[in-house]
């Protein structure tokens, strides 16, 4: 089984960068329809979770989220449909550069020393040859 994996952010200009952490935070609003509820999904505060899309609302010329403000019937939070645009062109391009990735290593991952015991020893095999 290839195990390959990758991250990926993208930076559309200097000061506006998508990745795996404001993707995920857009998909959970996406399905709790509350920021704070995605927050606690994501097990992240309701303060980094403002923040991030704080980032996201002013980093494109259109809004990612809509806001409702809270109150008896409670607030809510909807992606605006440039921010599912936004969601599926990242998971789009996610999914190219993984399967790139799986091809592009799948020989060179045999070679690749895995994590536990074995890694740890590779690892202080690899530090002691460099003092």
């Amino acid at each position: 089984m290839n195990k390959v994996s990758a991250r990926l952010r993208v930076d559309l200009t200097p000061a506006c960068a998508i990745g795996p952490g404001k993707i995920a935070l857009l998909e959970a609003i996406a399905s709790t329809g509350s920021l704070s509820a995605a927050a606690r999904r994501l097990k992240m505060s309701y303060l980094r979770a403002w923040r991030l899309l704080k980032s996201l609302n002013t980093s494109f010329r259109r809004p990612v989220v809509k806001l409702s403000k809270g109150g008896l019937g409670g607030g809510g939070a909807i992606l605006t449909p440039f921010g599912t645009r936004l969601v599926e062109a990242y998971r789009a391009l996610e999914s190219d550069v993984l399967r790139r990735a799986r091809s592009t290593f799948a020989t060179i991952v045999k070679s690749a020393v895995s994590g536990g015991a074995k890694g740890a020893k590779h690892r202080q095999l690899k530090r002691a040859a460099s003092r």
